[in-house]
């Protein structure tokens, strides 16, 4: 259970893009059988290990990134050798400095890059939900000279010369973008085709859209609560509501969750109309192929399942053996309770929060059935209880 939305997105500027393209990117004769095991992370991102210049390193697939990323930390301990001057780039929660590395070699599965650059950037553990921090983004500069497919109910991919149709389904289009240089597709909300949108794998929420494109879309559900996201670049809060219908291609998938961003958000400063996040995709086997243009569904055991939804109203993050309160969602019971972000819990009935949870979002409790009451322990010695109930 996911509560955070957690997202990775980051576009760099034209002029850097530009140069982008890496001198060989390779797929070995028997790429097909070379599938990569991969786990979610706690912030919905497919995580799998890689090597880079012969060093293992823990990577993120996302498709949602113009050039793929070093966390500083590792391009320091792997002496990545730095590239050109330092610049920056747009990304989620804020534009982020970035500086650039040479590498020799990029190895995952049965794809092989020779040469080119990383960006190098602050990778916060936060930004995955995790207490460790990853090492590496595979962005769309490598993983768009192939068909990438996502197995997700069997936790893992695999990389295939584009064209291949290793299965049938629902087929969406899909692009690169001319000036994002990131995956791009569409959805049909309330009747109304909406695009472009960033198809990121790096994104834990399932659909997001700027808020021009929200008000272009027609839609008006009765309820609608806040939330909050983490990007490379810092915090960001968002309205949240589902959506009864949602159109991809031919299909027709029931029950989204949907972010809402507020005005000169992330989407409307890279001009895009929102993102398709892996909290969706999830829901397939996927195949995405944007030289063939298009994106491949089969319905996988979470297609059309319900979103779980917060009954607590309380967006709470592991710290360190408490609960840590990062958001109190707008009109639930936290929020009329008098519930403050930065808050502490140190026991749920009684119980002590163990202080291994690997900085994993705990939601069991704060998702649980309508009319129970919970009591929570404050770390301050004060106790509260809370009645959980449905508001959005």
């Amino acid at each position: 259970m996911r509560f955070l939305w957690l997202a990775l997105s980051m576009l760099l500027p034209a002029a850097a893009q530009a140069p982008m393209d890496p001198r060989g990117v390779s797929l070995a004769r028997d790429a097909e059988a070379r599938w990569i095991a991969f786990d979610l992370t706690p912030g919905n991102q497919i995580r799998f290990a890689m090597q880079v210049d012969g060093k293992p390193a823990t990577a993120i697939l996302d498709t949602g990134v113009s050039f793929s990323v070093a966390s500083r930390q590792f391009a320091r301990s792997a002496a990545l050798p730095h590239a050109d001057a330092p610049g920056r780039a747009a990304a989620i929660g804020g534009a982020v400095p970035i500086r650039w590395a040479t590498v020799n070699s990029l190895t995952l599965g049965g794809l092989e890059r020779t040469g080119g650059r990383l960006a190098v950037v602050d990778l916060a553990p936060i930004a995955t939900g995790s207490a460790a921090g990853v090492d590496i983004l595979v962005g769309s500069d490598i993983l768009s000279c192939c068909a990438l497919d996502i197995d997700y109910d069997t936790r893992r991919f695999r990389l295939l010369p584009s064209g291949r149709m290793p299965f049938t389904g629902t087929s969406v289009p899909l692009r690169i973008g001319a000036t994002t240089q990131v995956y791009i597709s569409e959805v049909v909300i309330a009747g109304r085709r909406i695009a472009p949108l960033i198809v990121d794998t790096g994104d834990g929420s399932a659909i997001t859209l700027s808020h021009a494109a929200w008000q272009r879309s027609g839609a008006r559900p009765s309820r609608m609560t806040s939330a909050i996201a983490f990007g490379i670049g810092g915090a960001i809060e968002t309205d949240v509501t589902i959506l009864p219908r949602l159109g991809l291609g031919t299909r027709i998938e029931p029950n989204v969750e949907l972010r809402i961003e507020g005005p000169g958000g992330f989407s409307e400063r890279t001009r895009t109309a929102g993102r398709i996040g892996s909290g969706l995709l999830q829901r397939y086997r996927v195949l995405l192929d944007p030289r063939a243009g298009h994106m491949i569904l089969a319905a996988g055991r979470q297609a059309g399942a319900m979103p779980v939804r917060s009954t607590s109203g309380l967006l709470i993050g592991h710290d360190r053996g408490r609960l840590r309160v990062l958001h109190v969602m707008r009109g639930g019971p936290a929020a009329l309770a008098g519930w403050k972000t930065g808050e502490l819990i140190c026991t749920v009935d009684g119980a002590t929060v163990p202080p291994d949870a690997e900085g994993a979002v705990d939601t069991r409790w704060s998702a649980g059935s309508p009319g129970r009451t919970v009591a929570l322990g404050m770390c301050d010695g004060g106790e509260r209880e809370l009645t959980l109930r449905e508001f959005y």
